[in-house]
């Protein structure tokens, strides 16, 4: 099977079986959004969503969030891992959205990754989210699964390389939702210690599960 044949097949499955896929933020507004995958680095969509409640209550906007103090802010997000980081992070960013981008939003990546917080992998999951920018962050999830299913060689050993080979093989319009994609199928069924591969409409093209079966073939010859 070519690298393309493999990308095909790939896609086409997801698309069948998985239409709508979305990111399991919970969020109103890009505002919200930006607060949620700062506070998700490191920690479960879960956490952060039992968390942002009440962070959205007190402080709606850039603009208020700017007004908090440290004080205001850590005791809302002392739950979620790495909290006095995530509480500075969340203070100068919203400090510079108001004094350089009028408490907006910017949806470049370039303008993204100079807020306090924000890495490539999150400024690629705002445009790509918020307006279906063909943008390709790579988390745990997609690097594993993108490794184990064969889409992207094992040598790619960074985030970016990643990135870039994903993106390169996925159609433009497909970018945004085939982020999910992986991710969804990393957290529910590619599970990085013990893989569902019994339960898994892709192993039929998966490396990694072809690898495993030949495994077990020698091991019972």
């Amino acid at each position: 099977m070519t690298k393309k044949e493999r990308y095909e097949h790939i896609l086409t499955y997801f698309q069948s079986h998985m239409p709508i896929a979305e990111t399991e933020l919970t969020y109103q507004n890009p505002f919200e959004l930006l607060v949620a995958v700062i506070l998700s680095a490191q920690c479960t969509d879960k956490r952060v969503n039992l968390t942002t409640p009440a962070i959205f209550e007190k402080f709606p906007t850039a603009q208020k969030m700017a007004l908090a103090t440290f004080e205001d802010l850590f005791p809302l997000i002392k739950s979620i891992s790495y909290p006095n980081n995530k509480t500075k992070h969340l203070l100068g960013m919203s400090h510079k959205l108001v004094h350089e981008f009028e408490g907006s939003v910017p949806m470049t990546i370039e303008a993204l990754v100079t807020l306090p917080g924000v890495g490539r992998k999150t400024a690629n999951v705002i445009t790509s989210v918020v307006d279906k920018q063909p943008n390709m962050a790579v988390d745990t999830h997609v690097n594993r699964v993108s490794k184990r299913l064969g889409l992207v060689p094992m040598t790619a050993t960074t985030p970016l390389a990643v990135e870039k080979d994903l993106i390169k093989n996925i159609p433009s319009k497909l970018v945004h939702t085939a982020h999910h994609w992986l991710i969804l199928h990393g957290r529910y069924t590619c599970l990085a210690r013990t893989p569902k591969c019994g339960e898994c409409g892709l192993r039929t093209f998966c490396k990694f599960y072809e690898k495993e079966e030949k495994k077990k073939q020698k091991q019972s010859a």
